[in-house]
């Protein structure tokens, strides 16, 4: 562990992974079914990634296409689609969009993340979520939902429609904000 004074607790794969202070590490599952489909899929996209690049992560498969040519990146997600879409109507399993890429996954997305969070934290404090993604709206709307309490940020050079109550051009405005978080929060 880092040693930190309190210690961290860590949340990743949008929300679907969960590592405790204590070191306990907790992953969402699908139905056996449905884990035995998702494998079948990673070994079909580690021979074939569709011209895209397949990632393989503990808890689905996803496809980018970041960096090719419209026409390329219009090809890999419609195949992509094809092979996903169907899959996600299975137990367990979600589609999520991002940019430049979807994901076919299991558990809870950002905005779920966030509500267990606040759920266990209780209703003391404020709350801001900070992110750059089609990925964040989940979140986004999970934080507005907390009213007055809440504060969703969109940080990204160039805005976009967003569920966000605030954008910042990082890296200047984003480390205003925090140093201005950090303050208030002395």
């Amino acid at each position: 562990m880092l040693g930190l004074d309190p210690p961290l607790e860590v949340w990743g794969l949008h929300g679907a992974e969960r590592l405790y202070p204590d070191g306990r590490r907790q992953l969402e599952q699908a139905p056996p079914a449905t884990q035995a489909k998702l494998q079948e899929l990673r070994e079909f996209l580690q021979r074939d990634s569709l011209g895209g690049l397949f990632e393989d992560k503990a808890n689905g498969v996803v496809m980018h296409w970041r960096g090719v040519s419209r026409r390329k990146a219009e090809q890999i997600e419609r195949r992509t689609r094809e092979l996903f879409e169907p899959m996600a109507r299975m137990e367990g399993l979600t589609l999520l969009d991002f940019e430049a890429g979807i994901e076919l996954r299991v558990g809870r997305n950002k905005g779920g993340a966030v509500e267990a969070i606040v759920a266990e934290a209780g209703q003391q404090g404020p709350v801001a979520y900070l992110g750059d993604d089609l990925s964040d709206e989940a979140a986004f709307g999970a934080i507005n939902r907390l009213g007055s309490r809440g504060l969703s940020i969109l940080v990204r050079r160039e805005q976009r429609e967003t569920a966000a109550q605030l954008w910042l051009r990082p890296p200047s405005e984003l480390k205003g904000f925090l140093e201005r978080w950090i303050e208030a929060g002395n």
